[in-house]
């Protein structure tokens, strides 16, 4: 197989799990939504406090990624065989020390939290989430270890079943009319986080090499690295998130599930994006060395690629919000339509700020990505708190946007001076995918026709 076509298989193969593994993810999600409505009725505070809880250990499980991830396939990417198994160890070790902290945190401030939203509940979902976290050690690093060997079935099937396992008992029990009940579903990501571990690892098995001496300069060297990652992981959900708990902590948790209906769909624009990150990462982390022009133009094709799926469904969501909301939410919800159309704008920014951050981190350069993600973090929080002191629920989504738009201005600055990075060749990408798929269709469509003329002759 000549090189070009081992790139294509790569970029289509890879492009299909990662795709289909961010789908499912936000499929299950958004499904989720309709069930939680309607089965928690009138209660819209337990809800909110549901989508909280899940806000919430979103940012961790993204904070410890960032840490792992992005060095572990950074390092082992070029590394010599005999360094493989020191830095799978070093990785491994780094895990366990992230999931302690993290476990700690939780211990220590999941009493504070539930005091402050009024909630016993969140509290010991929190407590419960503790040993979920440890469940999933093997989880996270046996993803880690096929990504970087540039194998992504079993990030796909573990992530799967992990959603949608929840998604199911979510459904079973609404179907079975018994009402859902918030610790109870603490309690079953417990058992989900074993199911998805042994999967993970099943696929991973093969790419699972490791020393029995520990190597702290290699553990030191994936932190030194991955701390950075890691804050801006964590900056960036902080980015994404702070509206959501300004909302509970400013008006109520309530105001977070109205808010969360229009987030829900928003959040299905971010399939693309992370997708094609995840495979964006080790190609330029592979082929950093050939020089910028190469990586100035995977960013560009990347974001055009993303653009030419996204516009489409942008626009739809704009025209249709009021049946959209409906469907996900019910009739008690249909205020959030309009909000709706606000939050569907963001899918115009994240393509270039995910591909900014992925392009950065990939060239050695996460310490840039890290403050500039931070700075944008904490002008949300700002903006956001002044928006919602102002306008109330909507005021989240004007803050967010304004964000938004004023962090994407400097990102474009900041790629064209490393990369020389130009923004507007992103829409020539765009187009030239467009054209692409209707060369593929007329070849189809050709392809038909001349089987059809042949079968007629005969």
């Amino acid at each position: 197989m000549s090189s070009a076509a081992a790139e294509r298989k790569y970029w289509l193969t890879s492009g299909m799990f990662t795709l289909l593994q961010r789908f499912g993810v936000q499929l299950f999600g958004l499904g989720m939504v309709p069930i939680v409505f309607r089965s928690f009725g009138d209660n819209k505070d337990a809800a909110g406090i549901w989508f909280l809880f899940l806000t919430g250990v979103s940012i961790l499980e993204v904070g410890r990624m960032g840490l792992q991830q992005n060095a572990l396939i950074k390092y082992l990417s070029d590394c010599e065989d005999e360094d493989y198994a020191k830095i799978s160890t070093a990785s491994f070790v780094l895990n366990f020390i992230v999931t302690g902290v993290m476990v700690i945190a939780l211990l220590a401030l999941s009493g504070p939290i539930g005091v402050s939203l009024s909630s016993p509940e969140m509290t010991t979902m929190l407590r419960i989430y503790c040993l979920t976290t440890v469940l999933l050690i093997p989880f996270f690093q046996s993803n880690f270890m096929g990504q970087a060997n540039l194998d992504f079935k079993g990030m796909f099937w573990s992530d799967f079943t992990r959603q949608g396992l929840l998604f199911f008992y979510m459904l079973v029990v609404y179907m079975w009319g018994s009402g859902l009940d918030l610790v109870t579903l603490a309690k079953v990501q417990v058992l989900t986080a074993i199911v998805a571990s042994v999967i993970a690892y099943y696929f991973a098995k093969p790419y699972m090499r490791f020393k029995k001496v520990i190597d702290w300069k290699w553990v030191k060297e994936l932190f030194r690295y991955g701390k950075f990652v890691m804050g801006t992981n964590l900056s960036t959900m902080v980015y994404k998130s702070i509206d959501k708990f300004m909302l509970a902590f400013l008006l109520s948790p309530a105001a977070v599930a109205a808010y969360e209906t229009a987030i829900k769909v928003t959040n299905m624009a971010e399939i693309p994006t992370f997708s094609m990150a995840a495979i964006l990462f080790p190609q330029s982390a592979r082929r950093m060395k050939e020089g910028k022009t190469v990586i100035k133009e995977l960013y560009e094709k990347a974001v055009g690629a993303i653009f030419a799926l996204l516009v489409p469904g942008i626009i739809f969501v704009l025209i249709f919000a009021e049946w959209i909301v409906w469907i996900v939410a019910g009739e008690d919800y249909l205020d959030s339509a309009n909000l709706l159309r606000l939050t569907i704008l963001y899918g115009l920014f994240i393509p270039f700020a995910v591909q900014f951050g992925t392009v950065l981190d990939s060239i050695g350069k996460p310490k840039i990505n890290f403050w500039f993600t931070l700075g944008g973090a904490l002008l949300n929080i700002i903006l956001n708190f002044v928006f919602i002191s102002y306008f109330g629920i909507v005021g989240a989504a004007y803050g967010t946007l304004v964000t938004y738009l004023i962090t994407f201005v400097g990102m474009q600055y900041l790629l064209h001076k490393i990369l020389n990075v130009k923004a507007y060749r992103v829409f020539y990408y765009m187009f030239d995918f467009y054209g692409q798929i209707w060369d593929m269709v007329k070849k189809k469509l050709g392809g038909s026709n001349e089987k059809l003329e042949s079968s007629k002759v005969l």
